[in-house]
């Protein structure tokens, strides 16, 4: 009888909560029912529900033009992109318990992935949660909250990721472009738990440390798992280089896979102490060193000095953040290939990523073509790779497909 009373009572509540509606206009549906996940402001019929009106970050049922009810979004007036769907359920709103449902759908994926508990747990719109993501490193995680929306709603995160997780320390990185572009705080914050030094990692059976508070992103890149993974099984008795290797995630794990020497390049000194520490780790500190500078201005100086690699990784930070950068960016990543493959002996190997998603996969494609034949070199492509698993693709949403690392054969006749 006491469960019988209680159902009821609940849908009181959630409608109390989100009363307020967003109408589309005609034939702006046609993206959500597809599955995308994101409204533009352009999108919306403002005579009908103005954007003004809604206070930044609160959650509203989605309209279609005839009045039909779509799901639930947060709303952001004052971005271009207005509104994120958080649930197709008009009862279900942005709260903890929708966050405890879509963890433990996201913890499922990893587990079924990964036998190891490292990995990206939380991957945006890829897990339906539009705005967070959720690193984890054991029992530390990393979030990012990158949208006013996910900031509302910050503490049921915790709760959620307690219940599910139970972690021993949460870290808050709030020093994203995406806060930038939403006009919110810039903070770094550990909101549970200590952390003394750095956070322990296992990738590819290989130890790393690394620093999630004062590193980059989360303190580190699992998206390039298996495009590492299969470069390991390139690179035994190699001389290979590693440009932008931050921590050595490429580098260190080719010494391990039995390369003869490696030399990572980075311009950040913490990096590339980090990257000798995760050599000792594993024991092939003898086989790694370091070059600090700026990437370019190191090829043009291991060319000078008339050195020759096996095998070159290009893992460099988005050179294209805007679709007005195109066309810069594309001529930094001609540039950045071109002086790679100056580096590389008669038959050597290219491993050319991006993680640009204004970026087309066939046009990096083309960029290492132009580079290879500016070079008088042949390509072969040998391997195309994109992010692994733990940061799963929304089939609607071609933005969240960003990560393209291409491995190719680079020879002379």
């Amino acid at each position: 009888m006491a469960g019988n009373t209680l159902v009821p009572l609940l849908f009181p509540i959630l409608e109390a909560v989100v009363t307020q509606r967003l109408r589309l206009k005609k034939n702006a549906d046609r993206r959500l029912k597809a599955g995308h996940l994101w409204l533009y402001s352009n999108e919306i019929d403002i005579t009908e529900t103005p954007l003004k009106s809604f206070e930044p970050g609160a959650q509203a049922i989605i309209e279609a033009a005839s009045g039909r009810a779509m799901g639930v979004a947060y709303v952001n007036p004052n971005s271009l992109i207005c509104a994120r769907v958080v649930s197709r359920d008009t009862d279900v709103m942005l709260g903890r318990s929708l966050l405890v449902h879509r963890f433990k759908q996201a913890l499922s994926l990893r587990e079924r992935l990964f036998a190891r508990p490292f990995y990206r747990l939380v991957h945006g719109e890829g897990d339906l949660l539009p705005g967070l993501v959720v690193d984890r490193f054991d029992d530390v995680v990393v979030v990012q909250l990158n949208t006013l929306g996910m900031e509302k709603v910050r503490d049921e995160i915790i709760d959620a990721l307690n219940k599910v997780l139970s972690p021993r320390v949460i870290v808050l990185r709030g020093d994203t472009a995406g806060r930038r572009l939403e006009q919110l705080d810039e903070h770094v914050e550990i909101v549970q738990g200590s952390l003394e030094g750095a956070v322990a990692l296992e990738e590819n059976g290989v130890r790393f440390e690394t620093d999630v508070v004062g590193g980059q992103k989360t303190g580190w890149f699992f998206d390039h798992r298996d495009n590492r993974a299969w470069f390991n099984t390139q690179v035994a008795g190699k001389r290979v280089l590693d440009v932008f290797s931050y921590v050595g995630g490429w580098g260190v794990q080719a010494a391990v896979s039995g390369a003869s020497e490696v030399v990572c390049v980075d311009e950040s000194t913490p990096a590339l102490e980090r990257v000798m520490d995760n050599a000792a780790l594993n024991g092939v500190e003898d086989r790694v060193s370091t070059l600090e500078g700026d990437a370019f201005k190191a090829l043009a100086q291991l060319k000078a000095q008339g050195e020759v690699f096996d095998a070159i990784v290009l893992d460099p930070p988005a050179f294209i953040r805007k679709r007005k950068d195109i066309a810069a960016g594309e001529r930094a990543y001609g540039r950045l290939n071109r002086e790679a493959i100056r580096l590389l002996g008669r038959d050597g190997l290219l491993m050319s990523a991006s993680c640009s998603m204004h970026l087309a996969s066939d046009r990096l494609v083309d960029i290492v073509r132009g580079a290879a034949r500016h070079q008088d070199r042949h390509a072969q492509l040998i391997y195309q790779g994109h992010q692994a698993g733990d940061h799963p693709i929304h089939p609607s949403i071609p933005e969240t497909a960003y990560l393209k690392a291409m491995g190719v054969r680079i020879f002379r006749d």
